[in-house]
């Protein structure tokens, strides 16, 4: 008896075994379907890509930049070489005679990718000024040009004073940069 009770229950675990391994085949195949459905939609998407054009970020070409560029010939010196955006605004430009970076220096910040400005700027107008713009070069140890950043500052410096700037982040920088040298490029009467 025991031994009928046996085959009876192997024949229904067989049954429910044809089963099984019909549902796990049906499953395999809809899912290597589905990865090659996966697989061919990878590559019409990365053909598409490639087919795009580049853009100004990934381009061989140096972006054209609407911020002038601001080289100075020697520390001293005040005359600067402006683009024509910066030839328009000829009223800012005339204050800033009496406006003077005093001392400057720069550190990295942002691990290593981000320049911090730290200048004094020495105010000798009779008025105060605002909406300081300062550009920056950045060059190699060999002088040889890297980067141009400029930065708008919206604080105010009173008349006859100064007033020091700590840590200004002026924007990303190349990693072979090595030196600075920032200038005044615009100020407004406030």
């Amino acid at each position: 008896m025991n031994a009928r009770f046996d085959r009876i229950g192997l024949a229904r675990f067989a049954g429910r075994g044809e089963r099984l391994a019909r549902i796990v085949t049906i499953a395999s195949v809809s899912f290597g379907r589905s990865l090659l459905w996966l697989l061919a939609a990878i590559i019409v998407g990365c053909g598409v890509w490639m087919l795009l054009p580049l853009s100004k970020g990934n381009s061989a070409e140096p972006a054209k930049s609407d911020v002038a560029a601001v080289e100075l010939a020697a520390p001293g010196d005040t005359t600067a070489v402006v683009s024509p955006i910066l030839q328009a605004q000829a009223p800012a430009a005339a204050e800033l005679d009496r406006l003077k970076i005093s001392s400057q220096t720069w550190r990295r910040g942002g691990l290593g990718s981000k320049a911090l400005v730290t200048f004094t700027l020495r105010n000798d107008n009779d008025y105060a000024v605002k909406d300081l713009e300062i550009a920056c070069v950045f060059t190699r140890r060999d002088g040889s040009h890297l980067t141009d950043r400029s930065r708008v500052l919206s604080d105010t410096v009173t008349m006859k004073s100064r007033k020091t700037f700590a840590r200004i982040p002026v924007g990303f920088v190349n990693v072979n940069a090595d030196q600075a040298k920032c200038s005044l490029v615009a100020a407004r009467r406030a």
